[in-house]
């Protein structure tokens, strides 16, 4: 993700993000470091196990730090921008209801880096927030999705 697109967050998701990198900087950088230095006192490294266990956890933690980063300097907060009440935006929820069935569903348009689709919250690239979004109540949209288009129709949008 090492690019300048911008990323779509509310800003507590943009806070979660940001403990995230401060515990990953802080507290478990230490952790492997010292992790390192245990597997180093114990000799050989050429054919030590925790020695490469702690190495490659050293990469993961610097890979996933340098994504922080680049979320972090291209944050866009949802909450900051000007949303129409009567259109699907980013940070909207919407209620909706699968055409042929009477079972209401709630989404809440999220940026990628928030998506939990199993707690309602679709990020704006999947077909679901795609679809969806810049729709008004009483539209119908179509998701395309492994299964076969679904048919939905727009309840309405908080």
């Amino acid at each position: 993700m090492a690019n300048n697109q911008p990323v779509y967050l509310t800003a507590d998701g943009l806070k979660k993000v940001q403990e995230e990198y401060e515990y990953l900087t802080g507290t478990r950088r230490k952790e492997v470091a010292q992790m390192i230095a245990e597997a180093k006192a114990e000799g050989d490294i050429s054919e030590n196990a925790g020695y490469d266990e702690a190495k490659t956890a050293q990469g993961f933690l610097e890979g996933r730090i340098r994504e922080l980063e680049n979320i972090i300097k291209n944050a866009h907060i949802i909450e900051d921008q000007v949303h129409p009440t009567d259109v699907v935006t980013l940070g909207r929820t919407v209620i909706v209801r699968e055409e042929g069935t009477d079972y209401e569903e709630t989404y809440t348009i999220v940026g990628a880096v928030e998506a939990d689709p199993s707690n309602g919250r679709v990020s704006n690239e999947s077909p679901m927030g795609q679809a969806l979004l810049e729709k008004r109540i009483g539209q119908r949209v179509t998701v395309n999705s492994p299964g076969g288009d679904i048919v939905f129709e727009i309840l309405g949008i908080e």
